[in-house]
């Protein structure tokens, strides 16, 4: 990869003396290659990836401007993207990461009940993008039960269907059906959506200051946030206090969170096979049962 180029790029582009190679690679991310580069006084964030992987940067890029438009929380600037050969590249704003706290915690929680405020009149977005390395289909609908089903499930299972995990993941068809009645009741406006809410996805700048990264936006049930962030932990209670106080949970809440974090748990499965596989599988049947009884 051409890094002295990519470092005349962002020069061209910024208008930041951009030093001619990156000062650190961060062994984070596993979509794009992650640098630290000096930028005359200041740093940047840098992601190089081939150039294959052009449209998951510039929908990041897309994602991470339609947050910074709600004014809710801070997310970093985007400072430039594009392509030079074979590479694709996009430069974001340094934030300095500091240990969160719980008033951060409790700013955040405030923060996106605030983003969640954030409407549409349909359920998607006006660009597709990616959940982790998936292509994730953003074309606009006016049901939600039925947006969730055709343009979140659907596409997790025929992937898996794809990748031969059809027969171990057993009732996928049943689950589609049952979708309506899982979210029966639950008619929400379609609200902005950080849409890969997991403890990785989000941190603390300076001064405590909670910062949203990574996103995969879309408008839909606020409640797929927030099922997310209770997928992998990385949330604490001054979070859920926070939120709550501005938008309480509302009765349901627990099988419509099993539902919602069925998406990203076949996306898992599909991405990583093992465990999530059998995961998957158990949360399908859970949520059956719940149909049943």
């Amino acid at each position: 990869m051409d890094l002295a180029g990519v470092a005349r790029e962002l020069a061209a582009l910024t208008g930041l003396a951009v030093a001619p190679q990156p000062q650190a690679r961060l062994r984070i991310g596993s979509v794009a290659q992650c640098y630290a580069w000096q930028a005359g006084t200041q740093r940047i964030f840098v992601k190089l990836a081939p150039s294959e992987a052009a449209a998951a940067l510039a929908a990041e890029a897309l994602g991470l401007a339609e947050l910074g438009a709600s004014c809710a929380l801070k997310v970093p600037l985007v400072l430039a993207r594009g392509t030079l050969g074979a590479a694709a590249f996009l430069a974001l704003e340094w934030i300095e990461a500091v240990a969160p706290d719980a008033r951060c915690e409790a700013r955040l929680g405030e923060g996106l009940a605030r983003m969640h405020g954030h409407h549409a009149a349909r359920c998607g977005y006006a660009h597709d993008n990616f959940i982790g390395a998936t292509p994730q289909d953003n074309a606009w609908m006016d049901d939600w039960s039925g947006f969730f089903r055709e343009r979140r499930l659907r596409p997790q299972l025929r992937l898996a269907a794809q990748r031969g995990l059809a027969a171990e993941l057993g009732c996928g068809e049943r689950l589609l059906e049952a979708v309506p009645a899982l979210l029966a009741g639950r008619e929400a406006l379609p609200s902005l959506l950080h849409g890969d809410l997991w403890g990785g996805n989000w941190l603390a700048g300076a001064g405590g200051e909670p910062v949203l990264i990574d996103p995969a936006v879309y408008y839909g049930d606020r409640e797929a946030d927030l099922a997310m962030t209770r997928l992998f932990g990385g949330f604490g209670a001054a979070f859920y206090r926070a939120y709550e106080v501005v938008l309480p949970r509302l009765p349901g809440w627990q099988v419509r969170a099993d539902l919602y974090n069925l998406y990203h748990v076949l996306n898992h499965a599909n991405l990583f096979g093992g465990g999530y596989v059998q995961e998957a599988r158990a949360l399908m049947e859970r949520l059956l049962a719940e149909v049943r009884s």
